[in-house]
């Protein structure tokens, strides 16, 4: 005669786990995170940039022109001509219509260099352009 423990055991050793939804979950939480990931783009020139006592930190940087030691312009990662930030700017900022330009001159770059590029976002309808600096060593952010 079998007990009502031993037939609740037999009934036991037949159950399975299955992990396919777990696994499903994983993948949709991992395409949400790459989706809402926001990139950190860079000009495609290392530049080293003048200090500023006032320099503040701007989150909205989302088009970057850079300005190396010899005057070359960089946008994506890529050497273009003073003439052509306009059209640059303007691409980007039909991508982008909220995003904020920011120039990184380099130090040793000429203040010339830095003001075609400004006034090229400004044209292209840029509202927010702005000049990177980097604060001094040691003072408070």
């Amino acid at each position: 005669m079998q007990t009502i423990s031993s037939a609740r055991r037999s009934t036991r050793s037949g159950v399975e786990l299955n992990i396919a939804p777990l696994i499903d979950m994983v993948f949709i939480l991992l395409i949400f995170f790459l989706v809402t990931t926001s990139f950190v783009k860079e000009t495609g020139v290392e530049v080293n940039r003048p200090t500023a006592a006032t320099a503040v930190s701007q989150s909205k940087a989302t088009i970057l022109i850079g300005i190396d030691a010899t005057d070359r312009i960089f946008f994506d990662n890529r050497e273009v001509d003073v003439r052509a930030v306009r059209a640059n700017v303007e691409r980007a900022l039909a991508e982008n219509p909220e995003g904020a330009v920011v120039v990184v001159a380099d130090r040793s770059s000429t203040t010339g260099m830095a003001i075609e590029a400004m006034d090229g976002a400004r044209l292209a309808g840029a509202a927010n352009v702005s000049l990177a600096a980097r604060l001094p060593e040691g003072a408070a952010p």
